[in-house]
């Protein structure tokens, strides 16, 4: 008879993603991962599997968490123009949470050590391109709507948004000055029509 998970996996979940964000997959040793989610090493083995596994189980979570109330802001207002600026704010005061490390797990996942993994580099994949197409749809509609001008292109507008944040994300690391970033975001976003 199977024994059944004697620890909470939730939790566990959770406190694996943000050593995740704070020290990359690669730098992220499995005892750190033991120690933070609270298990033994067969718990581990017979729940989560593998690292990896771990991984993309973290992934989710992320994204049903932090991923989410990006969705959420950048829905959150009939103005397509406000709802894009929600986002980056939503973004921003993510960055701010003292709790929380300030690199994004997906961004974080942009690199080869996580792009090596079959499996780990589709779920990248699919989870970017499925942000981007809605992120796309939203800009469309505002376009369709009249609230952006006839020759705005979706597509283009969101890949450099969407580098932009890689960027942001990538230089918090080293230092992080939110009115810097409001500056920047207002300056891109003018630039861009939004």
């Amino acid at each position: 008879m199977a024994r059944g998970i004697e620890f909470d996996y939730e939790k566990a979940i959770a406190s694996a993603t943000q050593l995740f964000r704070k020290r990359g997959y690669s730098n992220t040793s499995l005892r750190a991962l033991l120690k933070v989610m609270k298990i033994g090493e067969g718990s581990f083995y017979n729940t989560v599997k593998s690292k990896e596994r771990l991984y993309l189980e973290c992934l989710k979570h992320y994204n049903d968490t932090i991923g989410r109330e990006r969705l959420a802001a950048l829905m959150s207002s009939p103005s397509v123009k406000a709802g894009v600026r929600a986002l980056l704010k939503t973004v921003l005061d993510q960055l701010d949470d003292p709790k929380t490390p300030t690199l994004c797990l997906m961004a974080g996942s942009i690199s080869s050590d996580v792009l090596r993994e079959r499996e780990l580099r589709a779920y990248v994949v699919s989870q970017m391109g499925a942000f981007f197409g809605l992120f796309a749809e939203r800009l469309q509609a505002g376009k369709t709507s009249g609230e952006l001008p006839a020759d705005f292109e979706p597509e283009v507008v969101v890949q450099i948004i969407g580098t932009y944040l890689q960027g942001l994300f990538r230089t918090a690391m080293v230092s992080y000055d939110r009115q810097q970033a409001e500056r920047q975001i207002e300056v891109l976003l003018t630039s861009l029509g939004l």
